[in-house]
């Protein structure tokens, strides 16, 4: 009789191993070669991402990288490492992170996973809106990991939890901490990476999720269509992204009349590049440049007990017996 054996995959997007301009370049190869991520044909994108993009792009981009980097490495993977060692300890069993690009790889984490005799594989993307560039680049990367197994797991693949309960609490405390210590503002923006337009217009449903977190957010902190608005961060190339864009808002919002605001990124499940330096530095430079008083930024939920319980309850309905009380 096969001995059953459940193991968790906590997967994220990834980050270079060092704030250099090599490390930089080697990870920005392997996310930008993904054809999720830029779906240009290769003919057309190879010689522009070899020839100007990587040469250009992973110098400034490593200095980035620098300015928020922590004692123990990249934002990313020191939170992400947390979340894994504070899910682990709470389950009581096998949990392991893999970064689609960069390392710890997809394949080394599932091959831990297959080490240790697992047979039941709970997938958690901490993606909470689900994309096809993110959440269906991790089922391409676990389907290419587990090319030539002889057996396979039984697998639970969590899509998002865009408004899942325990994730909707989560953000509200967060919230509502940010509120206590700061003061309420003018207007909270919640900003979310965005993807090109057209990937929406051909059928990813990515802008709709976020639309729902928006909602539920919006309702259970209690807020007013004026208190809390949608925007959209993080584009890339020169092809209409998803609106309204997050820079362009903090412009404008000073002669709107908004003299504090408070910005969060719900998208990302731990801080990084695009919520510490993107966020938290160029916006709130853009936001006080034009008139704005004071700016504040919510940090992502990073290794909070409430984001800890949220996987929690996330990956119970798998668990069966083995669920904790």
């Amino acid at each position: 009789m096969r001995h059953e054996k459940t193991g968790i995959l906590l997967a994220n997007l990834g980050t270079p191993d060092a704030p250099t301009s090599a490390a930089v370049k080697r990870y920005l190869k392997e996310f930008l070669s993904d054809k999720r991520v830029v779906d240009s044909p290769r003919w057309l994108w190879w010689p522009i991402l070899n020839g100007a993009i990587l040469p250009l792009r992973s110098p400034r981009v490593a200095k980035l990288y620098a300015s928020v980097w922590m004692e123990e490495g990249s934002p990313l993977m020191v939170w992400s490492q947390r979340q894994r060692a504070a899910l682990e300890a709470r389950l009581q069993m096998p949990v392991v992170l893999g970064m689609n690009y960069g390392n710890p790889s997809m394949k080394s984490a599932l091959d831990t996973l297959m080490a240790q005799g697992v047979t039941r594989l709970i997938v958690l993307p901490l993606y909470p809106q689900f994309s096809c560039s993110t959440v269906a680049a991790v089922w391409d990367c676990i389907s290419r990991a587990f090319t030539g197994y002889r057996s396979l797991p039984e697998v639970h693949f969590i899509r998002d939890y865009a408004t899942h309960p325990a994730y909707i609490s989560a953000l509200k405390v967060s919230v509502e901490r940010a509120f206590v210590c700061n003061g309420k503002p003018d207007l909270l923006v919640m900003s979310f990476h965005g993807i090109p337009q057209r990937y929406a217009d051909e059928g990813d449903d990515y802008p709709l999720r976020c639309r729902e977190t928006f909602n539920a957010l919006t309702k259970a902190l209690g807020l007013s269509e004026k208190q809390a608005m949608m925007t959209f961060q993080s584009r890339f190339g020169r092809e209409p992204w998803l609106t309204p864009y997050t820079d362009e808002t903090m412009r404008q919002l000073p002669a709107q009349g908004v003299e504090h605001v408070q910005v969060m990124s719900p998208g990302f499940s731990a801080d990084c590049l695009e919520t510490l330096e993107e966020i938290s530095e160029q916006n709130r430079e853009f936001f006080l440049h034009a008139g704005g008083k004071r700016f504040d930024y919510i940090p992502a939920l990073n290794d909070d007990v409430e984001h800890i319980e949220m996987m929690v309850a996330l990956v119970k309905p798998w668990l069966g017996d083995l669920a904790p009380e």
